[in-house]
């Protein structure tokens, strides 16, 4: 479902959205030019913000979390504990192979 912005915000991430078309749009103190969709909106809403548009306040870590995403951080995380897990024991078994112990046979 598409978020709902103020007419001024709309048209400021429509300016930005055409600055990257042409290739003029800079990202924040690197200055290089920026490529992405997402980051033209992200800076377009952003000018927004700051010239008070009817915008969201920005999420405190960046990224906004959405109903679907919240079930799946605590079993990707018991995932990857398992897997680093498996990798600690692999990389274990070869280190002690490169260090020059006889194996017995």
């Amino acid at each position: 479902m598409p978020r709902h912005y103020g007419p001024a915000a709309q048209k400021s991430v429509e300016r930005a959205m055409k600055r990257r078309n042409e290739g003029k749009l800079k990202s924040g103190k690197s200055g290089r030019t920026v490529r992405s969709r997402k980051q033209a909106i992200a800076i377009g809403l952003s000018e927004a913000r700051e010239k008070g548009a009817k915008v969201p306040d920005q999420p405190v870590n960046g990224r906004a979390r959405t109903k679907s995403s919240r079930g799946h951080s605590a079993s990707r995380a018991r995932t990857s504990s398992r897997r680093g897990r498996r990798t600690a024991r692999r990389s274990h078994s070869t280190s002690t192979r490169s260090r020059g112990h006889a194996r017995a046979h």
